[in-house]
């Protein structure tokens, strides 16, 4: 399983405490396998992950697709969201652009 820290460069600050840089995350392109939904009051994104890729540590990935995740799992209620269909396809254009 990829982590979406795992292109993150690691570098000591100041005082020698280790810290990663920001990644820049990419535009996902629209696949005509992705799945669309409507969220509803209860979900979250690593729920809607754990629910389309059996793993909820893949939330980042649809946070990234739909501009989400500012701090925060919850999603709100009557938002529709694109769930890519296949979540390597988000993480070789992380890796990509981190390089």
């Amino acid at each position: 399983m990829i982590s979406r820290y795992d292109y993150a460069k690691q570098t000591r600050n100041d005082k020698g405490k280790e810290v990663r840089t920001s990644l820049t995350l990419p535009t996902v392109a629209e696949q005509e396998n992705d799945v669309y939904i409507m969220t509803n009051s209860t979900d979250r994104l690593d729920g809607l992950a754990n629910r389309f890729y059996g793993d909820p540590r893949y939330w980042w990935v649809i946070a990234v697709v739909n501009n989400l995740g500012k701090g925060t799992l919850m999603v709100p209620a009557g938002l529709q969201l694109r769930i890519p269909a296949n979540p390597s396809t988000v993480m070789s254009e992380v890796q990509n652009i981190n390089k």
